[in-house]
């Protein structure tokens, strides 16, 4: 079974997600960025959820994990939660 590891930042509008992913791409640290602004639990370790397989997270995180380029920001994607910024770190 397929198996990603991924990091990502919660917040609540595509605005500040739009603003957290210029400041990445800028050269801000994601890990950084993640610690002062994610709204999700996993932001104190910067992001980080782990290893998941397909349908552990909601349909729209799947999409982007599986399918998407690694080591890049993607974003803003919108679930349910609010709005994320996400990087895919590995993919089996």
């Amino acid at each position: 079974m397929a198996q990603a590891t991924a990091r990502h930042i919660l917040v609540d509008s595509e605005a500040k997600c739009e603003e957290l992913k210029k400041a990445i791409e800028g050269g801000q640290d994601f890990a950084e960025v993640a610690k002062q602004h994610s709204s999700c639990p996993s932001g104190r370790n910067g992001g980080d959820l782990g290893s998941f397989g397909p349908g552990q997270m909601v349909p729209e995180f799947d999409k982007v994990v599986f399918s998407g380029d690694l080591n890049t920001v993607i974003g803003p994607v919108k679930t349910q939660f609010g709005y994320h910024l996400l990087e895919v770190t590995s993919r089996s």
